[in-house]
């Protein structure tokens, strides 16, 4: 493989979180029953004529100025022509020669290396249905049909699967702080074409590409890069590259880890593009796009402003920005005046360390609210660190709870009250008076026997306060 240069392209398809589909009013909910969510339009009945909805044109334009992209006021839909059995009209309306976002960019970093990856365009387009099978039998589901995508395709620029998966992460990143999808990636919401090909070292033409199709893991999805590019590669190596590399769609085996053709691959004469004559030409007035370009603080900037301005170290602020979940925590935190410090370590060291089997944020049962007061008691001393430890592991095994009556139940209440505390001195100090004659003669290492005598006697007592009290009366003493 170190003779050739691997050349990669992805075409990424978001499902935007719209309320309808992209040219009905039916819903786009996800998992309802079987084909429900269905109407003449998206059903492709004669006589239904598509309505676009501006709210995904709105999601577009929104990810277009994330990415720094042209985004084209003037846009058309057109009908691409090939048939599906989960795709009723036998055609797809999708954009073609003028699509709303234009040329952009996004930067990655892969082993300390800053790289710009080209995006060529991004269109909408509707989705097709989902083929069921089960057994003999093949089902399909329509519900699915019609939910707007927007499609990324990204230049020729990839050059290895690492790489590949830092752009697909950073993709992924920017809709999911964007909110315009879910980008959940079981459900197919965020799925990824990978085009593969390679090439002798020093060349600078294209070999055969290869398309390797509906991969929806990253784990998944580097596997099917790296076996398609040994394939390439070995087939080079052996004299038979032209027989066995041709261009084709293949899909991925996850069970034996390899691809598998499908069938040949099409060109876009093979569609047969026209506009579409149901809708008209979209053009962007003021208002739409500037509502579009007002988008949220994207995770690079969240880092710069987490370094430079809340102090934290930037490989901590690289972790909370990895998922939007986390940064809604951490912000509502600091928001709270918890120490950005202390609150970065209890979010990720702590509270994601205790996450696991599939336990996120998200879903863990413990809120942003939960999280605060539990910081909160421990600001105020009412708990220790240790007890603060504790308190968290029982909130993530038990999916939330009380964090007050938490505290009693578990006995996790530290004692402030000086009194208290100089009573249980006192008596360590009375129990233990040849101990004390070593400390008065110098033997100042005594003090962390008293310390550690004293947090035996009574569990819950403010560590910080033992010590001082106990210097105090070991002195009076």
């Amino acid at each position: 493989m170190s003779s050739f240069e691997t050349i990669i392209g992805l075409e990424v398809h978001v499902q935007l979180n719209t309320k309808t589909k992209i040219f009905c009013s039916c819903a786009t909910s996800f998992g309802d029953k079987p084909n429900t969510n269905v109407c003449p339009v998206c059903l492709g009945l004669p006589g239904a004529l598509p309505v676009l909805n501006r709210e995904a044109v709105k999601k577009a334009i929104s990810f277009g100025t994330a990415i720094n992209a042209v985004i084209n006021q003037n846009s058309v839909f057109a009908r691409k022509n090939y048939f599906y059995p989960d795709l009723p009209k036998a055609y797809q309306i999708s954009q073609f020669e003028i699509p709303i976002v234009g040329k952009g960019n996004i930067e990655i970093e892969v082993n300390g290396i800053i790289k710009n990856i080209g995006i060529t365009r991004a269109h909408l387009e509707e989705d097709a249905g989902k083929n069921i099978h089960d057994g003999n039998i093949s089902k399909v589901d329509l519900n699915r049909a019609c939910t707007p995508l927007l499609e990324i395709v990204s230049e020729p620029d990839i050059r290895s699967s690492d790489e590949a998966i830092a752009y697909l992460k950073k993709l992924h990143s920017i809709v999911r702080f964007l909110e315009i999808s879910d980008a959940n990636m079981q459900e197919g919401s965020f799925r990824c074409d990978a085009n593969v090909s390679i090439r002798p070292k020093g060349e600078t033409q294209f070999y055969t590409r290869v398309e390797i199709k509906n991969l929806n893991s990253f784990k998944f999805i580097q596997k099917a890069i790296e076996y398609e590019v040994q394939r390439q590669c070995n087939a080079f190596e052996s004299g038979v590259y032209a027989q066995e590399v041709v261009q084709e769609t293949r899909l991925f085996d996850t069970q034996k880890g390899i691809t598998k053709s499908m069938r040949g691959k099409e060109e876009s004469a093979d569609y047969r593009y026209f506009n579409d004559p149901d809708l008209l030409p979209v053009f962007l007035d003021p208002v739409l796009l500037d509502e579009g370009k007002k988008i949220p603080e994207l995770p690079d900037s969240k880092i710069k402003r987490y370094t430079e301005v809340l102090d934290i170290k930037e490989n901590d602020a690289k972790v909370i920005t990895q998922d939007i979940e986390c940064v809604k925590y951490f912000e509502f935190l600091v928001e709270k005046k918890i120490q950005p410090k202390v609150a970065c370590t209890w979010l990720i060291v702590e509270l994601q360390g205790r996450l696991k089997n599939g336990n996120t944020l998200a879903n863990c049962g413990i809120t942003k609210e939960n999280l605060y007061i539990l910081l909160l008691r421990l600001q105020e001393q009412k708990i220790s660190g240790a007890g603060a430890k504790v308190l968290l592991t029982n909130l993530v095994e038990n999916r939330g709870g009380n964090i007050d009556s938490l505290i009693k139940e578990l006995g996790l209440e530290q004692i402030n009250d000086d009194d208290s505390i100089i009573k249980v001195i006192d008596e360590i100090l009375s129990n233990n008076a040849d101990k004390v004659a070593e400390y008065k003669e110098g033997k100042e290492k005594m003090l962390g026997f008293f310390v550690g005598q004293v947090m035996k006697q009574s569990r819950g007592i403010n560590p910080q306060k033992v010590n001082s009290l106990l210097k105090a009366r070991l002195q009076q003493n």
